[in-house]
């Protein structure tokens, strides 16, 4: 009994012995881009897990290959069939909004909700691009913040050359809605608003999400443990600040967020709200702010919003008021 006490102990105070030492550590759990799942999927035959998919490969930068899927929507599934990638490319100028998704951390575009997801927004009548960052999934490269955020911005600025004006959304879950918020920015920076941003379970900033973990908070007693951690996150440039992102941007934006969210907490998507409904104020805007919010009872957590059978509706009725 002795000898497990001390093993329990040691492995204790070793955590953040570690984290100081090894200070990349903190920055492989965030992203945890190295747990593929599913490990069986062939992300480049996407038909096995949904209908309608072409799987390709783009390059944001020189010696970066990211891996996207399109979906077409479920309309357009029958004149789809034996048509050459060209031909998928050119459905983008159809008219119907594109929606880009950005997955959170760990798995691929492959991983059960994310398709679940996928399906809902094609019966909807949407086209969706499902990315996978660098070094997730069979894309190349190392995951960082800016390397993300240039993949999603790569990918929102291509879509815009093939889709002939249709609306284009970024639709941003968990970390993915770090990554949302940070294109946005900068595409707000080179002179054009992002069309429309969906969050799916938004944080404030990616270090308070860290800082309420129920693994940090084993040892947020500990004198200095909470500062180690915002150090370690800045030696990695990792911040993903949604908060102060949605003090500057001006573009339509709806909230999703479960009651009962046990990754990132639900008070964080209140509080995104209520800056992006001040943003809007003091820049005397029109823009459309909106946040849906999703009971505790329903049991959503985190990454089940998508059982919501109200959902495309709802994202139906938000895009509808930016087309008209």
């Amino acid at each position: 009994m002795n000898r497990a006490v001390w093993f329990l102990v040691t492995v204790y105070v070793s955590v953040p012995v570690i984290l100081y030492l090894f200070p990349c550590i903190l920055g492989h759990i965030i992203f945890a881009h190295l747990l593929r799942f599913p490990f069986s999927a062939d992300l480049g035959r996407p038909e096995d897990v949904v209908n309608h998919t072409r799987n390709f490969y783009l390059n944001p930068e020189e010696g970066i290959s990211v891996g996207v899927w399109h979906t077409l929507p479920a309309s357009q599934w029958e004149d789809a069939a034996g048509k050459s990638p060209e031909w998928h490319r050119e459905t983008l100028g159809d008219g119907r909004p594109v929606i880009i998704y950005l997955h959170g951390n760990a798995g691929t575009r492959a991983m059960k909700h994310r398709v679940a997801l996928v399906k809902i927004l094609s019966e909807a009548g949407y086209h969706i691009l499902s990315l996978d960052y660098r070094g997730y999934g069979d894309s190349s490269g190392e995951p960082s913040e800016a390397g993300m955020t240039r993949d999603a911005l790569y990918l929102y600025q291509w879509v815009k050359t093939q889709n002939r004006g249709s609306l284009v959304c970024i639709w941003g879950h968990s970390l993915g809605s770090g990554v949302a918020t940070n294109a946005a920015v900068k595409l707000q920076e080179q002179g054009s608003d992002a069309d429309a941003l969906i969050l799916e379970g938004p944080f404030t900033r990616i270090g308070d999400v860290v800082i309420t973990h129920p693994v940090a908070k084993m040892y947020t007693f500990l004198p200095g443990f909470e500062s180690l951690l915002w150090s370690i996150l800045e030696t990695n440039d990792l911040v993903f600040a949604n908060d102060q992102n949605l003090k500057v941007l001006t573009s339509p934006l709806l909230i999703l967020h479960s009651e009962d969210d046990n990754i990132v907490p639900y008070h964080m998507g209140q509080k995104l709200h209520q800056i992006s409904l001040q943003t809007q104020k003091e820049q005397n805007t029109d823009v459309h702010v909106e946040m849906v919010s999703y009971s505790a009872h329903l049991g959503f957590s985190h990454s089940s919003i998508y059982l919501d059978p109200n959902l495309s509706n709802v994202v139906r009725g938000f895009l509808q008021k930016l087309i008209q």
